[in-house]
C-alpha cells in the first residue's frame, strides 16, 4: 500500500467515482466528497476498501465557500484517525451542468456556475494547502467545451476555460513547493451528468460518437486512469498542462 492520500471532490459518481477506485487499486487512501447522496458515497467507500485502499466520504457543497473551513476541520480529523497530518493529492472534480443559451441564461444561473466551477476549486484549494504535502499533485477538471462551442453551453464552456487559466496560475504559484497543477478536460461522457443525456438519449449519443475520431461516446473509465496517472510520481515533470480526454472530438 502506498502512503499517499488523495481528496477527490464529487467522488460518489461518474468520473470522480472511477478516479477514487483507480487510486484505491494502487493502494492509495482517499477522502471522497459527496453533495447529497451519502448512500452512493458509502458504496464507493466500500468498493475502494475492497480494492485495497482506505477511504472515507465527507459531505461538501463546493458551491458554498463559507462551508470550507468546517470541511477542512473534518479533513484534519479524518487524517488524524488514519495517523496522518497531511495529504498529497487533490482532484477538483465536483461540478454541475448547464444547458442555457445566450438568450436564456440568467445572472443567478451564471453566478451558480461561477460558485461551483471557479470559486469552489480556487478557495477549496486555498483552504486545503496548509494540509498538503510539498511535492503534491492537483488535477482540476475542465471540459472539451472550453475548446469548442456547442448549443446551450454559453455559461459552462467559458467558465471551464476560466478554470484552465486558474490552473496555470496555480501551477506558477505552487511551483516553489513542488506541487504540480494539471487540467483534465473530458469530452461528453456517458454518466448521469447533465441529466444523463449522453448515457440515456440514443440520438445524443449517436451525435457525440460521430464527432469523435474514435467513433464512440466516452466512459468514466476512459477518464479516471488519466487523472490517476497525473497524480503519480511518473508524471511529476508534467505541469500546467491541459489534457483533453475526448476520443478526438471535433478535431
Amino acid at each position: 500500500m502506498t502512503d499517499k492520500i488523495a481528496i477527490v471532490t464529487g467522488g460518489s459518481r461518474g468520473i470522480g467515482r472511477d478516479t477514487v477506485l483507480r487510486l484505491a487499486a494502487r493502494g492509495e487512501t482517499c477522502i471522497l466528497t459527496f453533495n447529497a447522496n451519502q448512500a452512493e458515497a458509502d458504496k464507493v467507500v466500500a468498493l475502494a476498501q475492497e480494492a485495497g485502499g482506505r477511504a472515507a466520504a465527507l459531505q461538501l457543497d463546493v458551491g458554498d465557500a463559507a462551508s470550507f473551513d468546517g470541511f477542512v476541520d473534518r479533513v484534519r480529523e479524518t487524517l488524524a484517525a488514519w495517523g496522518a497530518e497531511r495529504f498529497d493529492h487533490l482532484v477538483n472534480n465536483a461540478g454541475t451542468s448547464s444547458n442555457k443559451t445566450l438568450e436564456t441564461i440568467t445572472a443567478d444561473e451564471m453566478d451558480a456556475l461561477y460558485a461551483v466551477h471557479f470559486k469552489g476549486p480556487l478557495f477549496l484549494t486555498q483552504k486545503l494547502l496548509p494540509l498538503m504535502n510539498d511535492g503534491g499533485r492537483i488535477v482540476n477538471l475542465s471540459s472539451g467545451l472550453a475548446r469548442f462551442a456547442m448549443a446551450g453551453r454559453i455559461g459552462y464552456g467559458p467558465i471551464k476555460a476560466a478554470v484552465e487559466a486558474l490552473s496555470r496560475n496555480m501551477a506558477f504559484e505552487l511551483g516553489p513547493r513542488g506541487i504540480t497543477v494539471n487540467i483534465v478536460a473530458p469530452g461528453a461522457i456517458a454518466t448521469d451528468f447533465s441529466g444523463g443525456i449522453v448515457r440515456d438519449n440514443p440520438e445524443v449519443a449517436k451525435a457525440v460518437a460521430a464527432a469523435a475520431a474514435l467513433g464512440r461516446v466516452g466512459l468514466p473509465e476512459d477518464v479516471g486512469p488519466v487523472i490517476a496517472g497525473l497524480l503519480s510520481d511518473e508524471f511529476g515533470w508534467v505541469n500546467a498542462q491541459r489534457i483533453e480526454v475526448s476520443g478526438g472530438a471535433h478535431i
